[in-house]
């Protein structure tokens, strides 16, 4: 459920009269400011902001998307996916779920 859905349902219960003035005002603060939290979370954001690049790929862009959003060298990411593919195929398995789950610039 939308911000604003969740808005219009509890103006919809004081209009009913099931919330007073005073509980729909403590309670669309609370619900602001949820969002206002969940929003300036730094990791949230983070994860929010991943994408998969569209200039620095070699297959999918993967490792290009991780390095523009952790600020890490993507050649780093590259080595790292290269380890755990060779360790177990570990790797491959992950860089193919985040080509899948990671949408393009």
């Amino acid at each position: 459920m939308t911000l604003s859905d969740e808005l219009i349902k509890l103006a919809e219960l004081n209009q009913r009269g099931v919330l007073t003035d005073e509980e729909f005002a403590r309670a669309k603060t609370r619900l602001l400011e949820g969002a206002l939290f969940a929003e300036t979370t730094p990791t949230m954001a983070a994860i929010n902001a991943l994408r998969r690049s569209r200039t620095d790929r070699w297959v999918a862009g993967v490792c290009g998307g991780l390095a523009r959003s952790t600020g890490i060298e993507s050649w780093v990411w590259r080595l790292l996916m290269t380890v755990l593919f060779l360790w177990g195929g570990a790797g491959m398995l992950l860089y193919i779920l985040l080509w899948i789950f990671v949408p393009n610039e």
